[in-house]
């Protein structure tokens, strides 16, 4: 299938790694102009590089905070006058989850929460404030916000907090923008292995006294396919959800998880 994605511009944030970095990835694949967007400057070059080896496709890494406004303002600023359009949001810049237990209610503090919300809630916001914008003008655009199956499951309060917001704010965005032509979708995945998953499964091993493939085995049981989703599953579902064919999905939430136990969701 042809998804109609060759010459589209796109803005991915949090692109230096995980997630991120294969939704770039796979959006350059299917022939789009990439911009990844990261704050850690060494990591943000390397990726770039990397997927423009591995795509033969330039792509312009652009260090920026999605926490700090003046910051994004640059940041799409910059991207503008790269390629002189905008046409597809992914935002996928985040505090990292599941690496640790979440704190308790006793523990969670105004910053921890607010540090989470920043940057995943409000970030996303800042984002899709200075895209709308270009997009209206041109009178089309995509945004994608990646969140997370936290939203329907309990253990992690900030974690349900932030990943429902950016569903709701999804749903707002495609209500209030829709008639300019920009339409907005929110993925959540579930656990997914990325590159950070060794450590954790190491680090999980050595806490239970087992062997690193019993670990696996634990995660990938965690949901109906019983294999471990991966950035690159992630990944291709957004570059549909990119893609003009996906039109009939609009303010609506695509659970990426590999199906969850017991929950009936509808």
């Amino acid at each position: 299938m042809d998804l109609n994605l060759t010459g589209k511009v796109a803005i991915v944030t949090g692109g230096s790694r995980g997630i991120g970095k294969a939704i770039a990835l796979q959006l350059a694949r299917e022939g789009a102009e990439i911009a990844i967007v990261a704050r850690g400057k060494a990591a943000l070059d390397e990726a770039g590089a990397d997927i423009a080896r591995r795509t033969g496709r330039a792509v312009k890494a652009i260090a920026a905070d999605t926490g700090d406004d003046a910051s994004v303002k640059a940041m799409v600023a910059a991207a503008l006058a790269t390629y002189g359009r905008v046409d597809i949001l992914v935002n996928c810049a985040a505090q990292p989850a599941g690496q640790a237990k979440p704190p308790a209610l006793a523990e969670i503090t105004t910053e921890d929460l607010w540090a989470d919300v920043n940057v995943k809630v409000m970030g996303y916001i800042r984002t899709a404030r200075e895209v709308a914008g270009p997009m209206a003008a041109q009178g089309s655009g995509r945004i994608i916000n990646i969140s997370g199956l936290a939203a329907r499951a309990t253990g992690s309060i900030i974690g349900s907090i932030r990943n429902i917001s950016v569903a709701a704010l999804t749903k707002n965005l495609a209500e209030e923008l829709g008639p300019k032509g920009i339409t907005a979708v929110c993925v959540h995945p579930g656990l997914t292995r990325t590159e950070k998953t060794p450590d954790v499964v190491a680090r999980r091993a050595a806490a239970q006294g087992v062997a690193a493939a019993e670990i696996e085995k634990q995660m990938a049981a965690m949901n109906l396919v019983g294999k471990l989703i991966t950035a690159e599953d992630i990944a291709d579902v957004v570059a549909f959800l990119a893609s003009p064919r996906s039109i009939a999905i609009n303010g609506d939430v695509i659970a990426a998880g590999g199906g969850t136990r017991g929950a009936i969701y509808y």
